[in-house]
Order: C-alpha cells, then structure tokens, then sequence
C-alpha cells in the first residue's frame, strides 16, 4: 500500500515562512495580515520569499504589477509598502521612502493598519489602482517564488 503525501498548501507554505522569524515579528506579520485580509477580502495575496524579507503582495489579479500594496517582513520589523505610495496623498507626513515609486510604514503593531491616517493611504491606494479590487469573490494565496538563499530571518542570529 502506496501513502501518497499531499502536496503543501499555498496557506501552510506562508506559515511556514512567517515561523521563521523571531516571536514578536511572527506574532505582528500574522497580526497585520490577519487586518489585511479582512481589509481586503477579495484581493490575492501574492507571497515572495525574497532573499531580504518576506513580502506578501495585496493584489485584484495575480499579477505582481497589479499589486497595491504589500507587507514587508523584516528580522527586525514589518512594513506595509505602497506600490505606487510616491502619488498618494500624504497629508500627514507619515509614509516613509524616497524612491520614485514605493513608500512604506512601519508598522508599531497591527493597530498601526487601522489608524485613520493609515485607512486613509490604504483607501487612496484602492482607488487609484489601474485593475479595481473585485467587488466580490475571495482571495487567495499564491506562492510566487522562494528564494534558495536567505538573509537569516531570526534578528538573534
């Protein structure tokens, strides 16, 4: 009798690679997602398992140039970046980068995801994405690459 093991989902290949990093960044990257995913409960999350960090893209289609924004978890911390944050409005001078393109902010807690001056870049970034959001459906979760070499994801390292 053959036992055939089932391939890993997408859902437990992401935990995976958020219980690689240190307790307090696993507890707010799991936090943070946990808004997101209510926040955007249409949106695919598109999973990166960079050399860097580990991103996880909010996005209406599985195209990463589609994406409007995305957690960026660090050792050290947790972001949430804006793909196009350079043209947000920012009137309260919190998001943080000079590119020409992203802009980020770091996250305190999962909290920081629901303050109003957060809502409103989050909402501004919705609704100037080029692909809308769906109206209805669920996302899910895509595994888009893994990078073979990684910067140790522990800050205790």
């Amino acid at each position: 009798m053959s036992h055939l093991i089932a391939p890993e989902t997408p859902a437990r290949q992401l935990a995976g690679f958020i219980a690689k990093f240190d307790p307090a960044i696993r507890k707010l990257a799991r936090n943070a997602r946990a808004v997101l995913r209510k926040r955007l409960p249409t949106a695919v999350e598109l999973v990166y398992d960079n050399f860097q960090a580990l991103a996880i893209g909010y996005c209406p289609t599985e195209r990463m140039s589609d994406c409007i924004l995305s957690l960026a978890i660090f050792p050290r911390g947790v972001s949430l970046s804006f793909f196009y944050g350079a043209t947000l409005p920012d009137p309260h001078g919190i998001l943080e980068g000079s590119g020409n393109q992203n802009r980020f902010v770091r996250l305190e807690s999962a909290e920081t995801l629901l303050r109003p001056d957060v809502e409103a870049l989050i909402a501004a970034a919705i609704a100037q994405a080029v692909t809308p959001l769906p109206d209805t459906g669920g996302g899910y979760t895509v595994i888009k690459s893994i990078s073979a070499r990684q910067r140790p994801r522990s800050a205790l390292v």
